[in-house]
């Protein structure tokens, strides 16, 4: 199946995509780092590209059987201002999107629309603007499924996103939710943060996660002090505003440093896995020599389930680790794109 690859970013929904046996036939990115690193990563030589999807015609695109976007989600995630889908300037530009389709002839519009945001799209206006991407989609001849999945039932990260299937009424598209394997079982990391590596890109997608819900990007305290305890394995106080007044963190769990002078703010400890990771950098884990230490803009990466291929060729362009990090925070948990793009399929007639 050939897809496009709009609102790219460094492409990890290209990458997903690809690892399911899809083929890209075109992207789209504004950021200059973002294409810097799209382009080292990917190698789309003699593929259709564009900086700006305003700047973008409906004649100019290559046909494809799928459109791939995860639309900005700046005015609606609970990280930021809020705004709002409709009304604010960047999220608004899923509606540049539909306008393209719009513009189409029915025989060459995509059969597939693959769109990802924050969880948060469902609620924000008290679920109005949601209502209003369904009303769109079915405005331009989708009809729609969703779902809301955890990125740490494949990587050892909590990270809920909601991802949106547009399937063109007339064409035999197959349902894609839920996800389920063969065995019916939905797996979990055992892995700490510490020994992130090359993670699995097995499907273990069960409907619709309920484990460890992430509702924003709040940050904890700074450390208050090392303790031992009953115990000689190391521990951390991190300060939260609760009763008790602290979390424990261990060595594997991450520590989230977001919010560190916030006096109200509860505190993020990961145990044994990492909270949602953002654009700064702000994760730390504790060590086994009871030191805390920032993650790495590799381990960043491999939390979203890149290859390490990937982020040396990134690297390798020149960019620094503030970037490294930023694209981080901005993308896709890779397994999770490849697990869905494995159940879309065409059915036979």
């Amino acid at each position: 199946m050939k897809f496009i690859d709009l609102f790219a970013g460094i492409g990890g929904i290209r990458l997903g995509m690809e690892q399911a046996g899809h083929e890209c036939v075109g992207w789209v990115e504004w950021d200059k780092f973002a294409r810097k690193s799209y382009v080292a990563i990917h190698k789309p030589d003699g593929e259709f590209t564009e900086k700006d999807i305003n700047n973008v015609t409906s004649q100019e695109l290559p046909k494809a059987d799928c459109w791939c976007f995860g639309f900005p989600c700046q005015d609606i995630s609970v990280a930021g201002k809020q705004g709002g889908f409709t009304n604010g300037k960047r999220s608004s530009l899923f509606f540049k999107v539909t306008g393209l389709i719009r513009e189409l002839k029915e025989e060459d519009k995509p059969s597939y629309l693959f769109i990802e945001n924050v969880k948060n799209l469902l609620s924000i206006n008290k679920g109005w603007d949601f209502a209003k991407l369904l009303i769109e989609m079915d405005e331009i001849g989708y009809d729609v499924e969703w779902d809301v999945l955890d990125s740490a039932q494949v990587v050892p990260q909590h990270r809920e996103r909601i991802f949106i299937i547009g399937h063109l009424r007339g064409r035999r598209t197959q349902q894609v939710f839920p996800i389920i394997r063969e065995d019916g079982e939905t797996d979990k990391p055992d892995r700490s943060v510490n020994q992130v590596g090359n993670i699995s890109n097995s499907k273990s997608f069960g409907g619709n996660p309920q484990v460890g819900r992430v509702y924003g990007v709040d940050g904890v305290a700074p450390t208050l002090s090392t303790m031992q305890g009953g115990s000689q394995e190391p521990k951390v106080m991190v300060r939260e505003a609760t009763k008790k007044g602290f979390a424990i963190a261990k060595i594997g769990d991450t520590i989230n440093f977001s919010q560190p002078n916030s006096k109200t703010r509860r505190g993020r400890v990961g145990h044994g896995i990492a909270n949602t990771m953002t654009t700064a950098n702000t994760m730390a884990t504790l060590t086994s020599d009871s030191r805390i230490r920032k993650l790495t803009p590799l381990e960043c990466w491999r939390l979203q389930g890149f290859p390490d291929w990937a982020f040396t060729r990134a690297r390798e362009t020149g960019l620094s680790d503030s970037q490294l990090y930023k694209q981080a925070g901005n993308s896709v948990t890779v397994p999770v794109i490849r697990a869905i793009g494995e159940q879309m399929e065409f059915e036979e007639s």
